[in-house]
């Protein structure tokens, strides 16, 4: 027979763990972001002529030139990198940001960058461009890791950066800085960043959301830019900004608890897919789609294609045509392949990126169009940041 004393102080438990529970549960409807309006996406070439957009089929695509992009003297390690491609008035191509340092999470890891120069037709000398100890003082808290910058041009051309940032915990206890061009220039040699703050995507000091992939740009000179949370249970999300870089809100996109990473791909203006890491074993690349612009999400059987727990990135770049990079050894990430699909979700090979044998590590892409060229940016052996180019071969040729 249980003692009165006793019953009556489990009851009390159980009554503060509810109220516990309820708690949270208001906190986190109160402080979530709300979910923003219907949006439309627009694609790479959608203000080209008709014959560079023809172009853009994934099936004529040539690999043209391919390299090593030149690493912040004394960098021992590089890793996760973002392509941007820059108005065609800009002495660059693209600018590309990575982290770089010892190792990653070593204390002087950076953010590194470069630019493709349209003139030379090379990538110039990287030099770091956000230090973790400056942006801890503007910002009034210790920053002890940085990594997985995601670069945006706003409607004005200034440069927008996304950053993963952590205090006390590992990358799961990250939140994301989104820092802005402090300068007149966005020419590599003089670019440099100020905090604007820490998105404030939850009410748990904004912890363990991460972003990784580019963002999808809207006809409204916005973005949706894919995250995700990581912590515990591991679901996608995607963060509106209009114009200007002002948040909008936030929308989660799966019910499942173990996808990560991301990558947007529009098949029309107001249909998306979302391709995620899959962290299950055995894992497949999954999806989820909206037809209402970003509105409402719902998930998708997962794809044919194997994952190995291991980022993928797409580019929807005209109507009928997008283009992904994923790892395709089911266990490892040393092979890296180039993939071509007419609706996003079944997808056949184009091209082997890096094929390598056990040990070797190709990982976390980026996809990039312009200058008439599609561009890909992987990590090499977590040393070093390849690339390569793919142009339209001209009609006729083999």
């Amino acid at each position: 027979m249980h003692h009165p004393l006793a019953l009556q102080s489990r009851l009390t438990r159980a009554a503060l763990a509810l109220a516990l529970v309820l708690c949270v549960a208001v906190l986190d409807g109160w402080q979530r972001p709300p979910v923003p309006a219907a949006a439309e996406a627009v694609f790479p070439g959608s203000m080209a002529t008709a014959n560079t957009a023809a172009g853009m089929d994934p099936s004529r695509l040539k690999p043209v030139a391919s390299g090593s992009i030149p690493m912040p003297a004394g960098a021992l390690a590089a890793h996760a990198s973002s392509l941007l491609p820059m108005p065609e008035a800009h002495p660059a191509a693209l600018l590309a940001f990575w982290f770089a340092g010892d190792r990653e999470s070593a204390p002087n890891v950076q953010i590194a960058a470069s630019q493709f120069d349209r003139a030379t037709q090379t990538w110039q000398p990287a030099r770091y461009v956000v230090n973790r100890h400056v942006m801890g003082q503007a910002l009034g808290f210790g920053v002890r890791r940085l990594g997985n910058p995601v670069a945006w041009l706003d409607a004005s051309n200034r440069v927008h950066l996304f950053v993963v940032a952590t205090g006390w915990g590992g990358w799961a206890a990250s939140r994301v800085l989104h820092l802005v061009q402090s300068g007149p220039e966005n020419r590599l040699s003089e670019l440099s960043f100020a905090p604007v703050r820490v998105l404030p995507l939850s009410w748990l000091w904004n912890t363990s959301y991460l972003v990784r992939n580019a963002p999808l740009p809207l006809a409204d000179g916005g973005m949706v830019l894919p995250a995700h949370f990581e912590i515990g249970s591991k679901f996608p999300v995607a963060l509106r900004f209009d114009g200007s870089g002002e948040f909008l809100g936030m929308v989660r996109l799966s019910s499942r608890t173990h996808l990560l990473q991301p990558t947007l791909l529009p098949q029309t203006p107001r249909h998306w897919i979302a391709l995620m890491r899959d962290t299950r074993p055995e894992g497949r690349i999954t999806a989820v789609q909206t037809l209402d612009g970003g509105q409402h999400w719902s998930d998708l059987p997962d794809l044919a294609e194997t994952n190995p727990d291991a980022a993928v990135v797409g580019l929807g770049l005209a109507a009928g045509h997008s283009v992904l990079v994923h790892n395709t050894s089911p266990h490892s990430r040393e092979l890296l392949d180039l993939s071509a699909s007419s609706d996003g979700l079944h997808w056949s090979r184009l091209q082997a990126l890096a094929h390598g044998g056990e040990g070797d590590e190709y990982s976390y892409p980026a996809l990039a169009w312009a200058d008439q060229s599609l561009w890909v940016s992987y990590t090499d052996h977590r040393r070093s940041i390849s690339w390569r180019r793919f142009a339209a071969a001209d009609k006729g040729a083999p």
